[in-house]
């Protein structure tokens, strides 16, 4: 799933390198893309939904463990509701994980070259970003205790999107805040100020969804999400309404290669226990 990035006080000198910094940031987001396959970590999904009279309707909460398999991140479920998965449903996700192993391990070429061109279409959407919004140094402020810059971010008059996903840049507005030692965007804030559409538009945002975005450094070499708010009143369907609230965390970051037993020994088939 994609997310759009948006990142006290700076001097006036600082106004008119806007565009730099966030082509800086944008450059080392592709470098921190390829370390970010170094790590494992969990990350757990809890999502409240209100009924029309603003009370708490149902909660249900996800936790998956993000492992490295063949270079590429796979999402494992570990838990619900804060509870251990019964044997019988970790045993079925245990399967799951090792025919993906299988499958990525004897990829063909074509489909390798396949998912290439996602890397690279990933990079043209982010690239479009720096190109479809003006931005304007606000100020700087510390987050977690590092100093970082605070840009503003507003649709840009009259761009025309090149990717197709890009089209809702023109929708949205915010804040992004980026980390002045070392380019990266450690926090971002934005909201619709359109409807927004997905699949097909049978799923519509209203306009007023909020989305924060939280990233941290992992051992002084690899940025990595801690946590993303989503605040929306949306449609299903058209005919289902309903309000929700998304709060993903993010822990346990473990480096692949540092913690390679500890992924290997959970990805050993069940009938190592017989």
């Amino acid at each position: 799933m994609r997310f759009p990035i948006f990142f006290l006080i700076a001097s006036a000198a600082f106004a008119q390198d806007a565009n730099e910094i966030i082509r800086r940031s944008t450059d080392r987001d592709f470098t921190n893309f390829e370390n970010r396959k170094n790590y494992t970590y969990q990350e757990r999904t809890e999502v409240r939904q209100f009924n029309g009279k603003g009370k708490l309707a149902k909660t249900e909460v996800e936790t998956n463990e993000i492992l490295i398999l063949e270079g590429r991140p796979y999402e494992r479920l570990i838990a619900r509701n804060d509870k251990p998965l019964s044997e019988k449903d970790a045993a079925k996700e245990q399967r799951k994980l090792d025919n993906e192993l299988e499958k990525r391990r004897h990829q063909s070429a074509s489909e390798k070259a396949k998912l290439d061109k996602e890397r690279m279409e990933e990079k043209k959407y982010l690239r479009e970003f720096t190109e479809a919004f003006d931005f304007r140094v606000l100020g700087e402020e510390p987050v977690s205790g590092k100093p970082a810059w605070i840009l503003s971010v507003t649709p840009k008059p009259g761009y025309r999107a090149k990717d197709s996903e890009a089209k809702m840049f023109a929708k949205l507005r915010g804040k992004v805040w980026i980390d002045k030692g070392e380019y990266h965007w450690v926090k971002a804030e934005g909201e619709a100020i359109d409807t927004l559409s997905f699949g097909f538009f049978l799923f519509r945002v209203a306009p007023g969804a909020t989305v924060s975005f939280e990233q941290t450094s992992v051992n002084g070499e690899v940025w990595l999400p801690s946590r993303i708010s989503v605040r929306a009143e949306a449609r299903i369907a058209v005919l289902k309404k309903m309000h929700a609230e998304i709060d993903i965390t993010y822990r346990e970051y473990r480096k692949f290669q540092a913690d390679s037993k500890i992924v290997a020994d959970s990805m050993d088939p069940p009938s190592k226990k017989n």
